[in-house]
């Protein structure tokens, strides 16, 4: 069973802005709840291509995964895919303009699991929803209020 989870908020900053700080994966840990750490394996800025180690802690695990930008338009749209593990992961991040001063930005999760976690990939799309949710909420009080 495919998972593929859509989450969106709507945050009063200019797309640019939202854009900027969400798309950079330095500021993944301070807006993501599981992230822990984000290392870059391919030298700055980012671009298709660029590999992004990310550690995470999800459903109780400690997780190490590569993610590699399959497709960049600045400000507008970013995906990002890996490959390894249990879980091949696509996640995509748009941003799009409401008014001059407010932005609807998507998170997107999307994979096909395999082995042990293809049963729970029900539960898996549930934990994300809810994990995607919290985090677009804390990257909206983040970034509306300058504080997490």
């Amino acid at each position: 069973m495919p998972v593929d989870v859509r989450t969106e908020i709507v945050v009063a900053l200019p797309r640019e802005k939202v854009a900027s700080y969400a798309g950079d994966p330095s500021n993944a840990p301070e807006w993501y709840a599981n992230i822990l750490s984000v290392e870059w394996e391919t030298r700055p800025p980012l671009r298709e291509g660029t590999r992004l180690g990310f550690v995470a802690r999800f459903l109780g695990r400690t997780l190490r995964y590569t993610y590699e930008v399959i497709e960049l338009v600045p400000g507008e749209r970013l995906v990002m895919r890996t490959a390894q593990g249990p879980f091949p992961m696509e996640t995509t991040y748009s941003w799009e303009s409401l008014d001059a001063h407010s932005t609807r930005m998507v998170l997107r999760n999307r994979g096909e699991p395999s082995g042990f976690a293809k049963v729970g990939a029900r539960v898996m799309a549930a934990a994300v929803e809810r994990a995607n949710r919290k985090d677009l909420r804390r990257l909206k009080n983040l970034l509306e209020t300058g504080r997490p």
